[in-house]
């Protein structure tokens, strides 16, 4: 225990439990201990604020990425943040940009499409352009006797992972989905960093 000295409002607590305590019968009283000397400095005891209500959690800071493997690839692309100018970005998606060019990989495999869009998206930027739209299609029909349900489009979910991967990654600005006109949920434009 610290042999520590009481400050003026515990030795004033202390009196106050000493006067409320009652004598034992056949014991002798404890003299009194010297009053303290009164601190010039001495501030009031202001009276506590009460407990506010509160809920667990609520100061915890909210999680930065959730993996939410049930949305949709759309969802995912439009909750992206834009990085290319916005202007530019808002024409974009109202279909007023024109492609330079165009990769169409219907009745493509994986691996073919892979191959296909990794030298499409290279040589594309090594040219200069700027947009470009790369076809996926939609993907076919769910088959209704299908004991597992699956999702329709795979080119359409994998097309836009492969673009956030090395190499192309370092090709692409932005992916989004493209205006009806250009093919809409069947299609993707992609934005490419200038060439330096």
């Amino acid at each position: 225990m610290s042999r520590r000295k009481l400050r003026p409002d515990e030795v004033e607590l202390w009196e106050l439990v000493a006067r409320s305590a009652e004598k034992l019968p056949g014991r002798k009283v404890a003299p009194e201990p010297p009053a303290p000397k009164p601190s010039k400095l001495r501030k009031p005891i202001a009276p506590r604020d009460p407990v506010q209500n509160f809920a667990l959690g609520t100061r915890a800071p909210t999680p930065q990425e959730r993996h939410d493997f049930f949305a949709s690839t759309s969802d995912r692309l439009a909750q992206d943040p834009v990085r290319m100018d916005a202007k530019a970005f808002g024409r974009l998606k109202r279909g007023k940009l024109q492609p330079e060019a165009r990769l169409d990989l219907h009745g493509m495999t994986l691996d073919q499409a892979h191959r296909e869009l990794a030298g499409f998206i290279l040589g594309t930027q090594m040219r200069g352009f700027r947009l470009v739209l790369v076809i996926t299609g939609k993907g076919m029909r769910e088959d209704p006797h299908d004991p597992m349900p699956r999702r329709r489009g795979v080119l359409k979910t994998q097309v836009p992972q492969w673009l956030r991967m090395p190499p192309l990654s370092a090709c692409v600005l932005q992916v989004s989905e493209a205006h009806i006109k250009h093919g809409g949920g069947g299609a993707y434009y992609v934005y490419l960093k200038k060439r330096r």
